[in-house]
């Protein structure tokens, strides 16, 4: 791999979108909020729905629903019973169409009530710009719109899910072997995510393909400490099978030689006490509650940092109230904020504490005689 990489160019994917895993920052993106269908990528939500929300010991009967999806499928068969677990690998590692609909039906009850899981979900994770129909990511349009997303926020979905070890543990299985409950039928499948081999340090990832959607990837790795998440969307149709791994490692390679780690809020600045007006103390001490912090940047980038607080504080004071902000920002652009706060209470001078001054400047024992 080279030393440096430049930015890239003439990528065959309609959208894509590399991330800082760590931070969420995009370091690269083309067409990153277009909204377009996104085929089996949707599979990696129906497995983290899956994993928060079900036992994986979980017993699944198959619907007539489930059983009449198209290829690809693991063709299970209206009334059989599988482990939850199972039909996850088969969900993931072949992207099985039916299994997908027997799991959205076990957890959600219907599939439209698992769909609304995923876009409940998917608006926790700040993805307001993707909308679920189906757990299998078959082309589908409602009265709300297509089944779609955007390059970014698929990956800001990849980068929630690889936090789930469960999740990371079955996308990078190699293969697995089940039978269905009444042990009638057995089955092996094998992981179709060629890419996994293809660099060094892949977590996880998901393909996907339908004929709306074209070739779709999403992938997440980690080398020398640099945790990364590409996306590519529409990346050609038949024909052009291997397009989405040509992007995805110009994308990986872009992110791992032309970005190292930087860290800024580890410089606490040391702040001068500030006046205080109408306190019973005339100045108070501040303090920056900062940590620390890694983020992917470019060689050239740089950091810099502006304090804001008043000249002059106002009485009433309490320790812990925000009194101003340090600023971090990358390149000219606010990158962080850290809260500087008082390190002790400073009372509002009142009557009380007048005549209490008063008293012990003036009465502190007996006075003089007079001459």
């Amino acid at each position: 791999m080279p030393l440096t990489a430049a930015e890239p160019e003439n990528l065959h994917a309609a959208a894509a979108v590399l991330m800082d895993a760590e931070s969420g920052r995009v370091l690269f993106e083309k067409n990153g909020t277009e909204k377009l269908p996104m085929a089996s990528t949707t599979k990696i939500m129906t497995l983290l729905i899956a994993l928060e929300n079900a036992d994986p010991d979980g017993i699944v009967t198959v619907s007539s629903r489930a059983a009449s999806m198209p290829e690809v499928k693991l063709h299970i068969r209206e009334g059989e019973r599988y482990r939850l677990l199972d039909l996850l690998y088969s969900l993931i590692l072949e992207s099985h169409n039916d299994t997908a609909v027997a799991i959205a039906e076990h957890i959600g009850g219907s599939v439209e009530q698992f769909a609304f899981m995923m876009n409940q979900k998917a608006r926790d994770l700040g993805c307001f710009d993707t909308y679920f129909i189906t757990p299998n990511g078959l082309d589908a349009q409602d009265e709300h719109g297509i089944h779609s997303t955007t390059a970014k926020d698929l990956a800001r979905i990849m980068r929630f899910c690889i936090r789930n070890e469960e999740f990371l543990a079955i996308t990078r299985t190699a293969s697995h072997t089940f039978s269905d409950l009444d042990g009638t039928r057995n089955f092996t499948v094998q992981n179709k995510n060629a890419f996994l081999n293809m660099m060094d340090g892949v977590l996880s990832g998901k393909t996907g393909f339908t004929g709306n959607a074209g070739y779709c990837y999403v992938c997440a790795m980690e080398s020398g400490g640099k945790h990364l998440i590409s996306v590519v969307l529409a990346c050609g149709w038949p024909g052009n099978r291997t397009w989405k791994w040509q992007d995805t490692t110009k994308l990986m390679n872009y992110g791992l030689s032309d970005f190292e780690i930087k860290t800024f809020g580890d410089e606490i600045p040391v702040l001068a006490p500030v006046p205080v007006r109408n306190g019973r103390s005339s100045k108070i001490s501040l303090s920056v509650t900062a940590a620390p912090k890694e983020l992917l940047c470019r060689k050239e980038d740089t950091f810099s940092m502006d304090i804001l607080i008043p000249d002059t504080l106002t009485a009433p004071v309490t320790a812990g109230e925000m009194m101003g902000t340090v600023v971090y920002y990358l390149n000219g652009s606010i990158l962080d904020l850290f809260p500087i706060t008082a390190c002790e209470d400073i009372p509002a001078i009142d009557f009380r504490f007048i005549f209490q001054q008063v008293t012990e400047k003036w009465l502190p024992g007996t006075p003089p005689e007079s001459h």
